[in-house]
């Protein structure tokens, strides 16, 4: 089955992120197991749901050339279980088992999105055991795995059997149910809701945060972690402020995170466009059964709002709102699709950073486990501790999600991307976003002007740091001559080593194919060209890469990879000089919709 939009731009996330950067779209899911674990009728369990659960026997297929789809395709395999691994006491580390299982890269290819590991904490039968599970957004979100978490419970209570019934929808009913949809109504949506280009999209760093991050040379990569908690009473004022007003914990986090951006602005207090994604379920659809469907649904939705600081908090609070409950009627459309629609260049982002927000724990908000499941648990001598879910890296450079913990307090944690926010950026946000939480409630009767809440955040984190609007990653996509027509293709020309950035120069006059043709800047590795190559493979546009002698291996290299997460690989072309290449392009060249 074609794979749905959502689950290409994770797969494409994973083909263009950086060489030896941590996996993305990797979240965790982790409690302790109090009592008596069997390990093999565990393992019996697991068994047993997979075996109703088409979704832990899934995978991607590698493209094969005779293959008529133009993208990755999900395949079900007949059988496939996770194998769960247990780690004796003292065998290893709690923290670094954890970290671990998260860089440990998933193979797509192959059956197994979800990965078990148990580590027991004391010697001996009655634990408590660490119970660890590590899944791949591209096939699982974490709803569905708490889903999986039900079925497990019932089976393990069975001793590895689980009951049988009506069959209910699955990972291949949604991804046919995707195909079946009409495209007009949300392309219509969001020609009118997509974010204006003058957007907001990341805070601005404080004076003191952008002197300490110049002080941290040389920069940092990788992903960092922060997290602030509100206490339980901060959090019941403000989920009680947010309902005064017809509002949820949700849209008061929007809000907050939107008067954060408002700064960044530079505006002064006059009105300014901000956006940011959200974390939207995908389970809000006429599937029937989505709501109790395992499979990769939830996924980022882009908002706006124009931030008037002369008009009353809660009417930024009303406009959230609105703007959420619009984009709930299309929360099945990718965002990568929208921003297809918008029209957009590929290297304008339509938002930069993403908020999520976890519903309180146990039904109906959560799918944990059944009572009468606990009570039976409870008679063999088996308790379950609070699941805490350790959140994915993604390609936006910030996210922040919200959480309740078991005492009532609200937790904040960010995620961000260190090449594009120092971790100094992204503690001072987070703080920043947790005072104007705590503040919100001050407004008790609904009419108090957004701009004391800005006034507020300038005098907590002082000036902001003289800069422009936030720096825009691109592709790296060097355009030597624009294609012909829509639909014509891109030809690549991958740099040899030592080449200049003129090298191509020649082969551009030279090659008269409708194609675009386009090349790297120097020096470039895999990475960096499957990076330009993005946005046409997201287009699904026919590819073609080629080069003067020395640059096969590395645009075989980047063939291999696009074959290998599911694309059609392209040809590849490989000559001595401009003229010969040229020669060599059109007669590679696939061909070209519309001419």
């Amino acid at each position: 089955m074609p794979a749905s939009a959502r689950q290409r731009e994770v797969l494409l996330d994973a083909l263009t992120a950086r060489s030896g950067a941590a996996p993305l779209h990797v979240e965790q899911l982790h409690w302790r197991w109090y009592g008596p674990l069997d390990t093999r009728r565990f393992r019996d369990a697991w068994r047993a749901v997979s075996a109703q659960e088409p979704v832990l026997r899934a995978a991607f297929a590698e493209h094969a050339a005779d293959s008529a789809a133009a993208g990755p395709c999900v395949v079900v395999h007949p059988e496939a279980a996770p194998d769960p691994v247990r780690h004796p006491y003292g065998s290893a580390d709690w923290h670094s088992l954890l970290v671990g299982e998260r860089l440990r890269p998933f193979d797509l290819h192959h059956p197994g999105p979800l990965r078990i590991a148990l580590l027991d904490e004391q010697a001996g039968p009655a634990g408590p055991t660490r119970v660890i599970l590590t899944f791949h957004h591209a096939l699982l979100d974490g709803w569905s795995v708490r889903l999986l978490l039900r079925s497990f419970y019932r089976a393990y209570l069975a001793a590895g059997r689980t009951r049988g019934g009506e069959r209910r929808p699955d990972v291949r009913d949604h991804l046919d149910w995707l195909a079946r949809q009409d495209d007009t109504a949300p392309r219509a949506y969001w020609a009118r809701a997509v974010p204006p280009p003058d957007s907001r999209t990341l805070p601005a760093a404080t004076a003191a945060t952008a002197a300490a991050a110049r002080g941290d040379r040389p920069a940092r990569t990788g992903h960092g972690r922060a997290r602030i908690r509100l206490t339980p009473g901060e959090a019941v004022r403000l989920r009680e402020w947010a309902a005064r007003h017809g509002a949820a914990e949700s849209t008061a986090l929007g809000a907050a995170w939107a008067l954060l951006l408002h700064r960044g602005t530079g505006s002064g207090f006059r009105p300014a466009p901000v956006a940011f994604a959200v974390a939207a379920s995908g389970r809000g659809i006429t599937l029937r059964g989505a709501a109790g469907l395992p499979a990769p649904l939830q996924g980022p939705l882009p908002l706006h709002v124009r931030v008037d600081p002369s008009a009353p908090v809660t009417r930024l609070l009303a406009d959230l709102a609105g703007a959420a409950l619009g984009a709930s009627s299309y929360e099945w459309v990718s965002h990568g699709q929208i921003h297809t629609w918008s029209g957009r260049s590929t290297d304008s982002e339509l938002t930069a950073s993403l908020l999520a927000f976890d519903p309180p724990e146990g039904p109906p908000f959560h799918p944990g486990p059944p009572a009468a499941v606990e009570a039976e648990l409870a008679e063999e001598g088996v308790q379950l501790g609070r699941p805490q879910a350790v959140d994915a890296y993604t390609a936006l450079p910030i996210g922040i999600r919200a959480h309740h913990d078991c005492e009532g307090g609200l937790v904040l944690t960010a995620v961000n991307d260190r090449t594009r926010i120092p971790d100094r950026e992204a503690e001072a946000a987070l703080a920043q976003t947790a005072l104007l939480l705590r503040e919100l409630p001050a407004d008790a009767d609904g009419t108090t002007p957004a701009r004391e809440f800005l006034q507020l955040l300038a005098e907590a984190a002082g000036p902001a740091a003289p800069t422009g609007p936030p720096a825009v990653r691109g592709t790296g996509l060097v355009e030597l001559r624009p294609a012909a027509h829509p639909g014509a293709g891109t030809v690549l020309l991958v740099p040899p080593p030592g080449a200049t950035a003129d090298c191509y120069a020649g082969v551009a006059d030279a090659h008269r194919g409708p194609q675009a043709l386009a090349t790297v800047a120097p020096p470039a590795d895999a990475a960096a060209c499957l990076r330009a190559l993005r946005p046409a493979l997201a287009a699904g546009e026919p590819l073609l890469l080629g080069g003067y002698s020395g640059a096969g291996q590395l645009a075989y290299e980047a063939a291999r990879r696009i074959g290998a997460h599911g694309w059609r690989p392209p040809p590849v072309a490989v000559a001595a000089s401009a003229r010969g290449l040229a020669r060599t392009l059109r007669t590679a060249a696939p061909p070209s919709d519309g001419g």
